[in-house]
C-alpha cells in the first residue's frame, strides 16, 4: 500500500490528470476518487472505505486495479520512445535506398546510440550489418564486422542464458516435489553454467538473469555458508539489481522483472527472518500473486511464494485471512494444470486456506479435482502428502467412509517407499487414527505425545501436512471426534 501511495505521489501533474481523467471516462470513479485520496489527502485505509462505502475485500480488489491501471499507463509512456526506435530500424533499407551514404550512415550511428540505450542486442546487429556493408571499400568495414561479430555472439549469450533461467526453474519444480540429490545436482549445474555464460560479457542484461537465478539458488537449494564469503554478498546482488532498473528504467524487461526483485528481497529478509523489512515487500508482491503465478514461470518459481505466504500468516497467527483475500487475490487467475509442480502449489494453498476457514468441504473438494486433473505417479511422496491433507479434511468431517477407504491406500504407500522416507506422514495418520476411533481413554494424551513427535521431524520435498498447525486448538478438535 505504501509503495502505491509513493507511486501516485510521485506522478507528475500531467500523468496524475491523464490517468484521473481516463477513469472517470470509463467510467471508474471508485478508482478515480481512491486516485485522488491517496494524492491530495491524508486518509487512513478505514477511513477511504467509509467514504467509499465498500468492506475490506472489495477495497482490497480496488487497490489491485488502479494499481494495474497506473502500471500500464506507465508502460505506455516506455513503449512511445522504444517504438520510435523500433520502426527506424524497420525502415533502414528505406534510408539506404534513398538517402546519399554520408546521411544514411549518420542516421546508423544516432540509432546505434539509441540502441545501445535500450540494450536492443538484436537491432542493433542489424545496424552494424548495414554499417558493414556501407564501408566495404573503405578501413571501417573491419571494425564494423567485428563489431557485427561480437553482437550476434553477445545475442546469442542473452538467448542463452534466457534458456538457462527457464530450465533451471522448471527444474527446481520437480525438485521440490521430489528432493531428489540428482535434481539437486542439475540445478547446482544449470546455476554454473549459468555462471560461465553471464562471465563472458560484461553486460547488465546478463547480470539481472543470473541474479534472478543466483540469488534464487543460494536461499532455496544450495546455501552453504563457507562459500557465502567467497561471493557477492545477495544484500549487495540486490541493490546492484535496483540500481541497474533505475538506469534504464525505459527498459520494458526491466519493468516487469522489478516484481521479480522485490519478490527476492521478500524471500531474502524471509530467509534471515528479519521479518519487518519483509513486510515491506510482502504486501506489494501479494497484490501481484495472480500476475507473478501466471507470467513470471520464466524468471523465477512463483508457486514458493504462496508457501512464504502460509508461514507469514502461520507467524502472525492468522491463517484465516487467506481464504478472505483469495477472491479478490485469483479473481481472474486460471491455473496453468501442465504446468504440474505449479499446479499442485497453488492447489495445496487453495485447500490449506479453506482448511484455516473451517471449510473442510471445500478444501477436500479442491485436493479431489487437482487428483482427477493430474497424475501424480512422477511424485510419489507429494501424492502422499496430498492424501494425507485429504483424508484430514475426511477426519475433520467425521466422513469414515471416504477416510478409511484413503487412509489404507495411504498406509500401503507408506510401506512402498519405506517409513523411514516418510516418518512425518506416517505420525499424522497414527494421530487420524486415534482421532476416529471409538476408544476415548487418554485420547487427548496419546494425539498429544504423537503431535510433539510430528513437529520435531522435517521433510526434504514439498511437505503440505507440516503447514497444518500442530496447536491446541487442533488437537482438542481431533480429541473430541
Amino acid at each position: 500500500m505504501a509503495k502505491l501511495k509513493n507511486i501516485i505521489k510521485q506522478l507528475s501533474e500531467g500523468d496524475y490528470e491523464k490517468i484521473y481523467n481516463s477513469l472517470m471516462e470509463s467510467s471508474a470513479e471508485k478508482s478515480a476518487y481512491l486516485l485522488k485520496a491517496m494524492r491530495e489527502k491524508h486518509f487512513s485505509d478505514n477511513k477511504i472505505m467509509d467514504e467509499l462505502d465498500v468492506n475490506t475485500n472489495a477495497y482490497y480488489t480496488l487497490r489491485s486495479r488502479l494499481n494495474q491501471k497506473i502500471e500500464e499507463y506507465l508502460l505506455q509512456q516506455m513503449e512511445n520512445p522504444r517504438t520510435d526506435v523500433l520502426k527506424k530500424v524497420a525502415n533502414i533499407n528505406e534510408v539506404i535506398f534513398t538517402k546519399k551514404k554520408a546521411i544514411a550512415v549518420a542516421t546508423l550511428k544516432k540509432l546505434e546510440k539509441e540502441l545501445q540505450d535500450y540494450d536492443l542486442a538484436n537491432e542493433l546487429t542489424i545496424v552494424y550489418k548495414t554499417l558493414k556493408k556501407l564501408h566495404i571499400h573503405t578501413p571501417e568495414h573491419f571494425s564494423y564486422s567485428q563489431l557485427y561479430n561480437q553482437h550476434v555472439a553477445y545475442m546469442l549469450a542473452v538467448d542463452k542464458a534466457e534458456d538457462l533461467l527457464s530450465q533451471y526453474f522448471k527444474k527446481y519444480g520437480e525438485y521440490t516435489l521430489t528432493g531428489g540429490e540428482i535434481e539437486k545436482l542439475e540445478l547446482t549445474l544449470l546455476s554454473n553454467e549459468m555462471q560461465n555464460v553471464c562471465k563472458l560479457y560484461d553486460s547488465h542484461r546478463l547480470y539481472i538473469y543470473q541474479s534472478c537465478l543466483s540469488v534464487f539458488h543460494r536461499l532455496f537449494v544450495m546455501r552453504d555458508e563457507s562459500m557465502e564469503q567467497e561471493l557477492e554478498p545477495i544484500e549487495d546482488v540486490l541493490d546492484r539489481m535496483q540500481s541497474i532498473f533505475e538506469m534504464y528504467h525505459l527498459d520494458t524487461i526491466y519493468f516487469h522483472l522489478r516484481l521479480v526483485y522485490e519478490y527476492l528481497r521478500l524471500e531474502y529478509y524471509n530467509y534471515y527472518k528479519v521479518y519487518r523489512k519483509a513486510e515491506n515487500y510482502f504486501e506489494e508482491v501479494n497484490e501481484s500473486a495472480a500476475n507473478l503465478l501466471s507470467n513470471y514461470s520464466l524468471f523465477t518459481y512463483p508457486p514458493q511464494f504462496l508457501l512464504t505466504k502460509v508461514e507469514r500468516h502461520l507467524r502472525a497467527n492468522d491463517p484465516a485471512v487467506m481464504y478472505q483475500e483469495n477472491d479478490a487475490l485469483f479473481q481472474d487467475f486460471d491455473i496453468e494444470k501442465d504446468d504440474v509442480p505449479k499446479y499442485i502449489t497453488y492447489v495445496v494453498y487453495r485447500s490449506l486456506s479453506c482448511y484455516y476457514a473451517e471449510k473442510y468441504d471445500e478444501a477436500a473438494r479442491w485436493i479431489n479435482n487437482l487428483l482427477n486433473d493430474v497424475s501424480l505417479k512422477k511424485y510419489p511422496f507429494a501424492s502422499l502428502e496430498i492424501k494425507t491433507l485429504l483424508a484430514l479434511q475426511y477426519c475433520l468431517q467425521s466422513d469414515y467412509d471416504l477416510f478409511n477407504q484413503l487412509i489404507n491406500s495411504i498406509q500401503r504407500q507408506i510401506r512402498l517407499l519405506g517409513k523411514d522416507s516418510c516418518d512425518h506422514v506416517l505420525i499424522f495418520t497414527k494421530i487420524m487414527k486415534i482421532a476416529i476411533s471409538e476408544s476415548k481413554r487418554n485420547k487427548y494424551e496419546k494425539i498429544n505425545q504423537l503431535a510433539e513427535k510430528f513437529k520435531a521431524t522435517e521433510a526434504p520435498y514439498f511437505a503440505p501436512t507440516k503447514y497444518v498447525k500442530m496447536d491446541e486448538v487442533l488437537l482438542q478438535k481431533l480429541a473430541d471426534l
